[in-house]
């Protein structure tokens, strides 16, 4: 999975902001290290790509339309049906 990285600087940086103005130049590392943490965070997770998702949306509206079509054959053959 591709992780969006201006996501990431981003709230690296936002996290860094939070940080006391008195840290300085640390405050450049620890940017860094909520940057790799976050990343290594979000690779844990079991994540799909928007594009993934999307493609498996299409997948399974196509699926239910074709369940939806055998299922009005199978209620017409049954219709049909001369009863017993």
């Amino acid at each position: 999975m591709a992780i969006d990285t201006r996501a990431l600087e981003d709230l690296s940086q936002r996290l860094g902001a939070l940080l006391p103005p008195s840290l300085g130049e640390a405050r450049a590392d620890l940017e860094k290290n909520f940057r790799a943490a976050l990343q290594a965070g979000l690779q844990k997770l079991d994540l799909v790509t928007r594009e993934e998702f999307e493609v498996q949306k299409k997948v399974l509206l196509r699926t239910r339309e074709k369940l939806e079509a055998l299922e009005r054959q199978l209620a017409e053959l049954e219709r049909q049906e001369p009863a017993a």
